[in-house]
């Protein structure tokens, strides 16, 4: 009998770990199931360019996944029992219950408004692909001198607010940030921030928190209203609420808590990866949310699995920080190298060179999902009841 591995969520996480999987293991000896709400693999880290009116390579899974022997089941996750092993899921065909052996847990994060009024019925949010085309067809509609503002000085909002102001300079665009401009990087990685920003002519209103956002307008704590012909919500994320609701243990976040391998916990059969897990780096502090932590996560999971299956001993993925990639626009960007616990160094790149930096990181993980079987040979091992069966050796894992 098939081991049953079924992988929640289509992200850079899920796809890669499905992905990675279907070479490790013999397809004789296991079934792998990628489920997702989408037929196109989605690249999160590029929707503020969609919003600002870029077109993006289209990548369908079917396509993707062509002779891997990963299946591909399109449906929206509609609860997990991992008592029961089961996942229910709602598709074109309606509602079914999927049984597994072992579970991946991939589904990821969305936007959260944290409660402030307003945010929910009239900013927009580019955590998703329809968050990102809604928010396009808006800026499309905006006349020129309107203002757009972003609200969130993280990542996200930098590279929104850049994109905005570079692909639309007829508008005017604001940024809203709980601290400081860039107060996360390098006093020069900053200052060549704050140069671009001025070139760009975005307002930055530092050191505010939004205390209410209106259909027309931005409001802060000390009472500053700031006009806002569109507000686009970048102000943190949220994980998905599934993992919360069941019997894995998880943060009050609702982040399934895990072990070095990824596996719960709680329920060992189930590995979390991406921002749906808790995970501690090798620094000995929380991974963050990111793709840059995403990526080695859904690695160290499926080397796991695929150990626990075989026999094998899996290699030691590294489970730190290099270097922040900002993109600032399509000509500007900024590296901002980190420590391994993701604090900032002296060093950074910035200016063009940095911008194509950053365009060949986002090429290079898209590239590595949508092409799961290349970029190291493809060993496919037989697990370790099969090789029982078959006398096959069992060897450590490349």
């Amino acid at each position: 009998m098939q081991h049953r591995i079924i992988v929640l969520g289509a992200g850079y996480t899920g796809a890669f770990a499905a992905g990675r999987l279907a070479r490790r293991l013999h397809p004789g000896d296991v079934q792998i199931t990628l489920v997702n709400a989408e037929a196109d693999f989605v690249e999160r880290v590029r929707m503020h360019q969609v919003a600002a009116g870029q077109d993006l390579k289209p990548r369908p899974f079917a396509e993707m996944f062509a002779g891997t022997g990963v299946e591909l089941k399109l449906a929206k996750v509609t609860a997990v029992d991992a008592d029961a092993k089961t996942v229910a899921v709602t598709g074109a065909d309606g509602a079914e219950t999927l049984a597994y052996d072992t579970l991946v847990y991939a589904l990821g994060s969305g936007w959260t408004d944290h409660g402030v009024p307003g945010a929910a019925e009239h900013a927009h949010q580019i955590a998703s692909r329809p968050g990102a085309l809604k928010l396009r067809e808006h800026l499309a509609r905006l006349d020129a001198g309107q203002t757009v503002t972003v609200v969130g000085g993280g990542l996200t909002g930098v590279e929104a607010a850049t994109e905005f102001a570079e692909a639309r300079p007829d508008l005017k665009v604001a940024l809203v940030a709980r601290g400081g401009l860039g107060d996360w990087v390098s006093p020069k990685a900053q200052a060549h921030m704050r140069k671009v920003f001025a070139k760009l002519g975005i307002e930055v209103h530092e050191h505010a928190d939004v205390a209410e956002v209106r259909a027309d307008a931005v409001v802060t704590a000390d009472g500053t209203e700031i006009a806002s012909a569109a507000t686009v919500w970048t102000a943190g994320f949220a994980v998905h609420p599934i993992a919360a609701a069941t019997a894995i243990e998880t943060t009050d976040r609702g982040q399934i808590v895990v072990d070095r391998d990824m596996a719960s916990v709680s329920h060992p059969d189930v590995f979390a990866v991406g921002d749906a897990g808790y995970a501690i780096g090798d620094a000995g502090v929380p991974l963050r949310m990111s793709c840059a932590s995403g990526i080695p996560m859904a690695q160290v999971a499926a080397d796991a699995i695929t150990a626990r299956l075989t026999g094998a001993k899996a290699g030691k993925v590294p489970l730190g920080y290099f270097n922040q990639c900002i993109s600032l626009g399509r000509t500007e960007g900024l590296i901002q190298y980190v420590t391994a616990d993701d604090q900032a160094r002296s060093v950074s790149l910035r200016g063009r060179f940095a911008a194509r930096y950053k365009e060949l990181i986002c090429k290079g993980a898209a590239w590595g999902v949508a092409n799961p079987t290349y970029g190291m040979p493809v060993r496919r091992r037989r697990t370790a009841r099969a090789a029982e069966r078959t006398g096959t050796a069992v060897k450590a894992l490349a």
